[in-house]
């Protein structure tokens, strides 16, 4: 083993291009160069966010070397987000790992983007209390929104996901629709601090115990929006506030149903979160409270840990070379990879 075991990370699984260097669990460096373009376009446009990340993989792998202080050649493997997400975007940072890894004559390794969000637990910051197994993770962003027994760091099974769109998905579009710019998410977060969580109840969707389904409560939304604009003009102008916080009441407690449902089932009591949704200030809030109220353990994650990073990858990089999981060269993206 070695003293010193730089492990770089790469992740491009969407519009972020993101690198970091970790040192025995403790991270030396997080880049993330954020893709400004496609918010013109209310929603990423996949072929403009490769060619952003091809212009900016470089230098902001440049960057997080320099942040760690160490050379290119000090580095003990590169590990990189091998999936899911989109395909142009995956094969920029595939491709770079893999040229890197190569020239370097060091190890390559491959990571599961959604694995990662919820391994960022295991992050050393000097301050976090790390989960213990088995726990609960729900990871919740723009593309996903599940439920996952984490045996160990690399067995977990799925026990609950959406059926239709996810989370984070409900609440841009719904934030769309409402006029306001993209990404919505934060946006309806912050609206909602100020508004009240019972003027407008939505109806939530019914599915399996653990499941989820959000296309419903889209609709719900357009229609109601649509109804009042009819009768008052200015509704959305007047009432944003409150109806924000009750799209988000709606949303934060159907979310923590179904983890009510999943920790009975289950009987584990520790649960972490990951995911971009995870930095949306209800969940958090909801979250802590169940903890007083039903004695769980709640593992939340700091904010640079919520978006997509690549410190996360990174961990899961120095995970796998712990236990000498390497990958091949011949290895290539996958959009659509399971856990």
């Amino acid at each position: 083993m070695l003293e010193n075991k730089y492990i770089l990370g790469i992740e491009s699984s969407c519009d972020d291009t993101a690198a970091a260097v970790i040192n025995n669990s403790k991270i030396c460096s997080n880049v993330v160069a954020t893709q400004k373009i496609h918010e013109q376009y209310g929603g990423v446009v996949p072929e403009l966010a490769s060619r952003a990340h091809q212009q900016n993989i470089v230098p902001v792998i440049d960057q997080a070397l320099r942040q760690a202080n160490i050379d290119k050649k000090q580095l003990a493997a590169i590990a990189f987000t091998r999936g899911p997400g989109l395909m142009g975007s995956l094969l920029v940072g595939t491709s770079f790992a893999k040229s890197l890894a190569l020239g370097l004559d060091i190890p390559l390794i491959e990571v599961n983007h959604m694995q990662a969000h919820i391994l960022a637990h295991f992050i050393n910051d000097g301050t976090n209390e790390m989960p213990n197994f088995p726990f609960l993770a729900m990871t919740i962003s723009g593309g996903h929104t599940q439920i996952v027994k984490v045996s160990s760091y690399f067995k977990m099974e799925v026990i609950g996901e959406t059926l239709d769109d996810a989370v984070g998905e409900a609440f841009d579009k719904s934030a769309k629709i409402l006029g306001l710019p993209y990404p919505g998410g934060p946006l309806i977060d912050k609206y909602a601090k100020n508004g009240n969580p019972k003027r407008f109840p939505f109806t939530k969707p019914k599915v399996g115990p653990m499941d989820f389904s959000f296309s419903g409560l889209k609709t719900a939304v357009l229609y109601f929006i649509q109804k009042q604009v009819k009768e008052n003009p200015n509704f959305i102008e007047e009432n944003i506030e409150d109806v924000c916080a009750s799209l988000q009441y709606t949303i934060v407690s159907y979310l923590m149903d179904k983890l009510k449902n999943a920790i009975k089932i289950t009987g584990i009591k520790e649960v972490a979160i990951g995911g971009g949704v995870s930095a949306n200030s209800g969940i958090r809030a909801a979250l802590l409270e169940a903890e007083k109220k039903y004695g769980w353990k709640a593992h939340i994650p700091k904010f640079e840990y919520c978006t997509d990073n690549a410190a996360m990858i990174a961990i899961v990089g120095q995970l796998k070379y712990d236990e000498q999981m390497f990958s091949g060269f011949d290895i290539s993206a996958n959009a659509r990879m399971k856990f």
